[in-house]
């Protein structure tokens, strides 16, 4: 009895191309937390020359450079302008002194509130009426200084028209809060793409070592990331941290040199007087003779003098030691996953007839092996960003990470939570880096997903 067929259907192998979806496109989530990460790099990233380069400021421009006052903008201070809220916001807009709505909003002065928004209201007058100063002394071609010194004083509608506007508020010192916030955004994400291309390239290369060469080698390997997985993960991050602090005071101040010189002259003494000059002996002979030990150390201090380090190198010493810091203990996870890969891929066909013609094990390795860890790779790092933002900014927090005056999302939020009180609490300071932190940790967070989505064969949707 001959096969019954239905009439509307199509052989195989003229049947239309199964349409599968762009992979690209396939999650939401990744693609705005690309929108907004990349919209976040390129403000804060992009801005560095101009948030973080010395200019001269307050009319200085007009005198000649050696007596300008270049300041980073990041630094740049405005005493009168500390503690003022963003413009917009309640209060950022107070009345003027000596009118009746400045009488009827600061009445009751007994009230702590209403004093503190008085004091707030007067430094944002006396803000405005420096920044008129300082546009009558770019007009006049004339330093700022100068202008004070004369009693220079601006017109009304001069204070009127320069009304400080600070988006996001200023902190103790008058700095905008918004151009820290930028440079700290930065900083944050530099360190935390930099450490994070260090965790990959140590995990990669350590796991793909254990899984290749397997055997005796890969168990030693991989024991040795689980004695590291045991330990206080922030702890390693902070001794590291701790260590190279000591080791830069040490190349420094070269103390261990004068040190030295100081033992080595109480020794050539006791060899002098015929006694022994043992460790001892040195130590003995210190102690009963101070005045010359004092002698010996003026001596050792003009023989190994203190070494120049400028501020900005200690600066760039301080921030590569905190990304090889965070990038050297990051990577124990990034190890185990391309480990696992490989020994899933070393017995696969194909691995094996690139073997049995010919093919040199290094070719092997960078044709065939690396070309299928790229997925899981990418993956992977683009989840250790976020981590290494998140560590950097809960060192700066503790004070450990990125020093002051450089800000970071960390130490931004540490210094917003020390304003905080009952009375009269500074929220610009706290909620500003916090908030962009956590929407930068977010994004990431779904660009990683995303990503997972869009490189996983097994998660393609067929349409």
């Amino acid at each position: 009895m001959p096969p019954r067929t239905d009439p509307g259907s199509v052989p195989a192998i003229m049947a239309p191309p199964v349409k599968r979806d762009n992979p690209l496109t396939r999650s939401v989530a990744g693609i705005i937390g690309l929108a907004v990460l990349a919209l976040s790099f390129i403000v804060c990233v992009a801005t560095l020359p101009f948030t973080v380069t010395g200019r001269p400021v307050d009319g200085s421009e007009v005198l000649p450079k050696d007596q300008q006052r270049p300041v980073s903008g990041y630094d740049y201070q405005v005493r009168e302008a500390r503690h003022l809220p963003p413009w917009w916001a309640p209060g950022g807009r107070p009345p003027r002194p000596g009118t009746e709505e400045w009488d009827k909003a600061f009445a009751d002065r007994t009230d702590p509130r209403v004093f503190n928004r008085a004091e707030e209201a007067e430094r944002y007058w006396a803000t405005a009426q420096r920044n008129a100063l300082v546009e009558m002394a770019r007009e006049q071609k004339k330093p700022l200084d100068e202008l004070v010194a004369a009693g220079a004083k601006p017109s009304a509608d001069a204070v009127e028209r320069n009304q400080p506007t600070y988006w996001l508020g200023t902190d103790l010192f008058g700095r905008s809060l918004l151009v820290r916030v930028l440079v700290g955004g930065g900083i944050s994400l530099g360190i935390g793409i930099a450490a994070a291309a260090i965790s990959v390239f140590i995990g990669t290369l350590w796991g793909a070592i254990a899984g290749w060469v397997g055997g005796r080698v890969d168990e030693v390997m991989m024991r040795i990331v689980d004695v590291l997985y045991g330990l206080p993960y922030i702890l390693l991050v902070v001794l590291l941290a701790v260590a190279g602090d000591a080791l830069l005071n040490e190349y420094v101040n070269r103390e261990r040199a004068r040190e030295g010189y100081v033992r080595e002259q109480a020794a050539l003494k006791l060899t002098q007087l015929g006694q022994d000059d043992n460790r001892d002996a040195v130590s003995d002979f210190l102690k009963k003779n101070r005045e010359q030990q004092e002698k010996w150390n003026e001596e050792a201090r003009l023989t190994y003098p203190e070494r120049e380090w400028s501020p900005e190198k200690r600066t760039i010493y301080d921030l590569v030691i905190l990304l090889v810091a965070i990038g050297g203990v990051s990577w124990l996870t990034m190890a185990r996953v391309v480990r696992g890969q490989v020994l899933s891929l070393k017995g696969q066909p194909f691995m094996e007839a690139a073997k049995a013609i010919g093919v040199p094990w290094h070719g092997v390795f960078l044709r065939h092996l690396l070309p299928n860890l790229t997925g899981p790779i990418i993956v992977y790092a683009t989840l250790t960003v976020p981590q290494a933002i998140l560590q950097e900014s809960f060192l700066s927090f503790l004070g450990i990470g990125v020093k002051p005056p450089l800000p970071s999302w960390g130490n931004l939020a540490s210094e917003g939570l020390s304003e905080l009180n009952l009375v009269d609490s500074k929220w610009w300071l706290l909620l500003f880096p916090c908030l962009l932190l956590a929407i930068t940790l977010l994004a990431l967070n779904f660009v990683g997903e995303g990503l997972r989505e869009a490189l996983d064969p097994k998660r393609s949707k067929r349409v």
